[in-house]
């Protein structure tokens, strides 16, 4: 049977290919410095590369593709790792919805070229692991807003600048080998790939393509207590495979056409991953055959296509500069889920298929001018999305508990009933936005500044195939008002200071709005969806110090701040949930059978309605802040021009109050800390280095479950040495210090029983794994 996962971290549409980054990248050139060579994308040694030090007036760090090449990353969530404040919840080896400064996915606004990036997940955040590396020109850490870019960006964007037509003269293959210790003899895997740039016809033309390997092997294992201080009641042993291939393809190509500049760009990334769950729990605290009580099986098997097609012109007219740009995407994902489960004592076996297939279109426009005031700049413009989402998740199991299995065994086809779909299933989600902008910018003497307005409009329909007919479809729209400002004063040739305020937005899950009654999402609670919900706010500031170190280093210091309103959070809306009422209804007619009155079987009954139907709504604001500093310098001011080192930390924090109390942001990790070196030997052609990551503890409370999160320790080295003139070899080592992911929970079947500290269960689950080798030449052509 084939199995097909729908990842929440599929890759997004990629929208616009924009590489002229004056939006949020550093302001170049518009005709830039010309391509670099194959030979010097390739041949890096020579002298540390530390990061940018932007024009940009909004605060920005910027980092070539060279500054994380060396340690030969996969994705562009394996390269972020080395940033500052940006955090991951994922598993180990594993780097897939960014965290800046600890917050929620959501918060965090991925662009790719400067341009926003719809998420393919219920929070609508966009998962970076499923962006090849190879496909990167640089990664740039935004940290506050602009007018022109969409205010979807609470915490901070991240830009992915992807190479284009102009990135590149002549071509490179990348071959590589990897290498994961989870059997005896270890697994092997293989890295391809291939890019080239030149000129085509009346213009350049990039093409590229890239084949890699992708397995993440993970042992669990997990503790269970009735609660805290108790004897252990079980334990589980558990197996987690992640294995599978990433193929990707891209083309640019840029002509002069019409006296302007047309760029078409085209990105392909398809997924395919087999993910193998197996697990065994036993009774007690030992591995031992005769307290065997439950065996799992957990296969999925992932199809992920991504595709996009995307233009921009640009030309003088009007008495300035305008851009068209014109962009279509597509994500088409399809999840097969099977889960078999056989209660070894029992002699029972239960089993459940799970067909997810999610289809998200999105199409975007802009129109874009900017005119020269005389010492000033004037831009306005109006962008364009429209999105169409389509989801069909549907579930089938057997009639009845299958008895009398004296081994474990998967349940047959034909046990199964029909598929039926779930609740909050089969729906369909059409999005459109228009928004319009104004920013003036100007420059005078040492100081730079850009003020701006956007308004944000958003018409969303969710129309659920699984509700009654009269609450089926559901309409929302709004508009936000998002000023924001920054400013950079010069200090002297070697330190400047910024500062910037913007109000931003994050707009609701679409499972938040979609009105399904989800049974027992929360504990024994029920969960409602709020088609009312408003989108969250924030009004955020951050001020800046920089200094440049010499000719290349960099240290800087930012302070920020952001106050949310409107706050999304679980409220409980006063019904009782279905298993509450089932409960109240069957210990009502026991009473009576008993013999008690009306009234007395009523009052006894009632003690049953303890779980109710939550829902989520605007009911608050919280506010985030901290400090982060970073420091990327070589040491050529003590004599050490060929060592690099960089530093970086970020100190993180949070409040906001729900029904228990106050807490900080769920999952919000309290620090971020980065330390590394190269060291290159010109005279040897060769060159080394590491890097260390330390991530604080993350806590999150929701209800019905709590949970703490601690990350060990990530150690990674390299070493690289040029073979020929045009050939480079290196080894890397990932994950040296067999990280481990640990997480405590708490867990309850109701609010009361939460407040009351009245377990339903208390489990310390540690997941780890090994160290992942590579072996990477690169020949430049």
């Amino acid at each position: 049977m084939k199995y097909g996962l729908l990842l929440g971290a599929a890759l997004a549409p990629l929208a616009f290919a924009d590489i002229a980054a004056a939006q949020s990248g550093p302001s170049i050139d518009p005709q830039g410095p010309g391509p670099v060579t194959a030979l010097d994308e390739v041949i890096v040694t020579g002298e540390p590369v530390m990061r940018n030090r932007t024009d940009d007036v909004v605060p920005t760090l910027s980092y070539d593709l060279e500054y994380f090449q060396r340690f030969e990353p996969l994705t562009a969530g394996d390269a972020l790792k080395r940033v500052p404040s940006v955090a991951f919840l994922s598993d180990v080896l594993e780097s897939d919805g960014v965290r800046i400064r600890g917050l929620d996915s959501a918060y965090t606004q991925i662009l790719i070229n400067g341009e926003r990036v719809p998420g393919a997940n219920l929070d609508r955040s966009f998962f970076v692991d499923r962006i090849p590396a190879e496909l990167i020109e640089r990664v740039e850490v935004v940290r506050s807003s602009s007018a022109n870019r969409s205010g979807d960006a609470v915490a901070g964007a991240i830009n992915i600048v992807l190479r284009d037509a102009m990135s590149l003269d002549g071509g490179y293959v990348r071959l590589g080998a990897l290498h994961w210790n989870d059997s005896e003899y270890g697994q092997w895997g293989g890295t391809y790939g291939a890019v080239w740039g030149g000129q085509v016809g009346p213009g350049r033309l990039l093409i590229g393509g890239n084949i890699q390997d992708r397995r993440n092997p993970k042992d669990k294992f997990s503790q269970r207590f009735d609660e805290p201080g108790d004897d252990i009641d079980n334990i589980e042993v558990q197996s987690d495979v992640r294995d599978g291939t990433d193929y990707s393809a891209n083309a640019s190509y840029e002509v002069e056409v019409g006296g302007g500049t047309l760029e078409l760009n085209g990105v392909f990334v398809r997924t395919d991953r087999v993910q193998d769950e197996n697990s065994m729990e036993y009774s007690g605290g030992v591995v031992d055959p005769d307290e065997l009580e439950v065996i799992n099986a957990n296969p999925l098997d992932i199809r992920t296509d991504n595709w996009s097609l995307n233009s921009r012109y640009e030309r003088e007219m009007f008495g300035g500069e305008t851009t068209f740009k014109l962009g279509y995407a597509s994500i088409d994902d399809s999840q097969f889920e099977r889960e078999d489960e056989y209660a070894v004592q029992d002699e029972e076996l239960e089993a459940t298929l799970t067909d997810t297939a999610i289809t998200d279109n999105e199409l975007q426009a802009a129109l874009e001018h900017k005119l020269d005031l005389g010492g000033l700049e004037l831009e306005f413009g109006v962008q364009y999305a429209r999105k169409d989402r389509d989801t069909n998740i549907q579930e089938s199991e057997p009639d009845d508990t299958i008895e009398n299995v004296t081994a474990f065994r998967l349940v047959r086809d034909d046990e199964f009933e029909p598929f039926e779909a779930v609740n909050g299933g089969v729906n369909t989600i059409e999005e459109t936005r228009l928004d319009p902008y104004v920013m003036l910018s100007g420059e005078t003497g040492a100081l730079k500044w850009e003020a701006g307005l956007r308004y944000e409009t958003t018409d969303v329909t969710i129309t659920d195939e699984t509700v009654d007919p009269a609450d089926r479809v559901n309409e929302k729209d709004y508009g936000i008002l998002l000023p924001s400002a920054s400013l950079r004063f010069r200090l002297s040739e070697s330190d400047r200071i910024t500062f910037s305020a913007a109000r931003t937005v994050r707009r609701p899950n679409f499972n938040f709005i979609s009105p399904a009654l989800l049974d027992g999402e929360y504990g024994d609670n029920d969960f409602l969806g709020n088609p009312d919900l408003e989108p969250e706010t924030a009004w955020g500031a951050d001020l800046g110090f920089e200094r440049r170190l010499g000719r290349r280093g960099v240290m800087g210091i930012n302070l920020f701040y952001r106050d949310i309103t409107d706050l999304i959070e679980l409220v409980n809306t006063g019904d009782f949930s279905e298993e509450a009422q089932d409960n109240y209804d069957d210990a009502l007619e026991e009473a009576l059978d008993d013999g008690l009155t009306q009234a007395e079987a009523e009052a006894l009954a009632e003690e049953e309605l303890t779980s109710f139907v939550l829902t989520a709504d605007n009911v608050g604001d919280g506010q985030v802040w901290g400090v982060e500093f970073d420091l990327s310098t070589p040491l050529d001011f003590i004599g050490m021009p060929d060592t690099g080192v960089f530093l970086n930390y970020s100190w993180l924090d949070s409040s906001v109050e729900d029904v228990f109390g106050k807490r900080r942001f769920n999952s919000q990790s309290d620090y971020v800390f980065n330390a590394g070196f190269t060291q290159d030997i010109p005279s040897w052609g060769a060159a080394f280095g590491a890097t260390y990551r330390k991530q604080g503890d993350a806590e999150g409370r929701l209800i019905g479950e709590e949970v703490v999160t601690t990350y060990g320790a990530d150690l990674e080295i390299f070493v690289e040495k040029q073979i020929a003139r045009n050939i480079v070899v290196r080894l890397t080592g990932s994950n040296l210090l067999d990280s481990s992911k640990d997480e405590v929970f708490d867990k309850f079947n109701t609010i009361e029983d939460q407040i009351d500290r009245d377990y339903d269960e208390y489990e310390i689950e540690t997941e780890t794994a090994g160290p992942v080798y590579q072996a990477v030449m690169r020949i430049a052509f």
